[in-house]
């Protein structure tokens, strides 16, 4: 998915870190739809943590700020990867939502309909990750590949809390 937003920093000067300049914006580009497909779920955690009610309020009020607040900083590191590597990262809710490949997000009610979305989303943005692991492997990127590696088990381990809650 080529999102043509990525474009090369013209302040910058020519880097030589060991990685091609195109094997760079091919993994600027990955990361940049990881990181949307990030904004959009941190959004979406945001909404179930503030818009829960029932049973389940107390604890998964709790368990959504928790989970939106990691969200925020792997935002963020994302994007200063992105920057690392020579390119400008993607802002603003517009351009997160053209590049995510998370579905469209249907109304839920229930605090049961939210978790089911909250664990979809999770899934998803695991995939996305995996798929950017192995762009920057392609590319010898060990720290990105690090850097995603790492997200991708926060994402599974998300995704058991929030399946435990419908046990």
């Amino acid at each position: 998915m080529s999102t043509n937003l990525n474009v090369r920093d013209p302040e910058q000067k020519p880097m030589d870190i060991g990685v091609e300049h195109r094997d760079r914006k091919r993994l600027a580009d990955e990361l940049s739809v990881a990181l949307a497909d990030s904004y959009v779920l941190y959004g979406l955690t945001q909404h179930v943590h503030w818009n829960v009610t029932g049973p389940l309020f107390f604890g998964l009020h709790k368990l959504t700020e928790e989970q939106y607040e990691d969200l925020a900083g792997a935002i963020d590191q994302m994007a200063e990867r992105i920057r690392a590597i020579g390119f400008f990262s993607p802002g603003g809710i517009h351009q997160m939502a053209a590049m995510t490949r998370l579905e469209k997000v249907p109304h839920a009610f229930s605090a049961e309909d939210m978790v089911r979305l909250l664990i979809n989303g999770n899934q998803a943005c695991a995939k996305t990750l995996r798929t950017a692991v192995a762009r920057a492997e392609e590319c010898d990127d060990v720290k990105t590949a690090d850097l995603l590696t790492e997200r991708i088990g926060q994402h599974e381990e998300n995704c058991w809390m929030l399946r435990a809650i419908l046990s």
